[in-house]
Parts: C-alpha cells; structure tokens; sequence
C-alpha cells in the first residue's frame, strides 16, 4: 500500500511542527491496513499499532506471536468517528433540507445564526407581498 507510508510521513511532519510527540502513542486503523508492512512502518515511527486483525478467509488463526491490539481502545476509536459521521451527516441535511449553502468547515455555533439569515418567508407570505 503506497498511500500509507506517505500520509505516516505527513502525519509527523504535522505532529512535529506544532511541538506533538507521537512516540508511544496508538495509532487505530482497521483491518484493510493489517500487514506487515503498514505493521512495520508504525513501529519504526514509534506509534503503537492498534489494527484488528484482518482474518482474511481463515478458519484457524495465525501461528506465532499475537499481533498487538487492545479492543478498548479501538471501541473508544469507533464511537468518536461515529461521532463525527453523525455530524457530518448532520449538517447536509441542514444544508438540504433548510437552504443553508455555506462551507462544511464552519462550527456548530454558527449554524443556528446562519440558519436565521438564510432563512426566506413562508410561501403563503411571498404570495401576499406581491
């Protein structure tokens, strides 16, 4: 996987510029990224990584060591980008069903302002304006 080394490499160039250490800490990916190349990539950055195992087709399990991964953590990982999803999904509703054509970047505190500018009369009151 060749996209997967490059976005590691953008990923410290990030962390090193705003002062982040990533050693030690747990990288959650699923399963399409367990190998051992991806594997190897993280260790040698000093990540943890924290992949379910991808049983690919099997019926029995891998002889040798057991690969790292801590189910905890890769839950509390699910429920985040859950999360974000919901929020995502969110907001082009808001965007569909309300009229609202601005950036998705934009924070939740000014979606109900916005929501208020954007926002045209009822059909009944246009009819009568005219």
């Amino acid at each position: 996987m060749v996209l997967f080394p490059e976005g590691l490499k953008a990923l410290k160039k990030v962390a090193k510029e705003v002062g982040l250490d990533l050693r030690g800490a747990y990288l959650n990916l699923d399963g399409g990224f367990d190998a051992a190349r991806n594997r190897k990539c993280m260790f040698n950055a000093g990540l943890i990584p924290n992949i379910k195992e991808n049983p690919r087709n099997r019926k029995t399990s891998n002889r040798g060591r057991k690969r790292l991964f801590n189910a905890v953590i890769h839950a509390i990982g699910l429920r985040v980008e859950r999360a974000f999803t919901w929020e995502y999904k969110f907001k082009r509703l808001l965007r569909k069903f309300c009229g609202i054509l601005q950036p998705v970047n934009q924070g939740w505190s000014e979606m109900p302002s916005a929501h208020a500018r954007k926002r045209s009369p009822p059909h009944s009151q246009r009819n009568q304006e005219k």
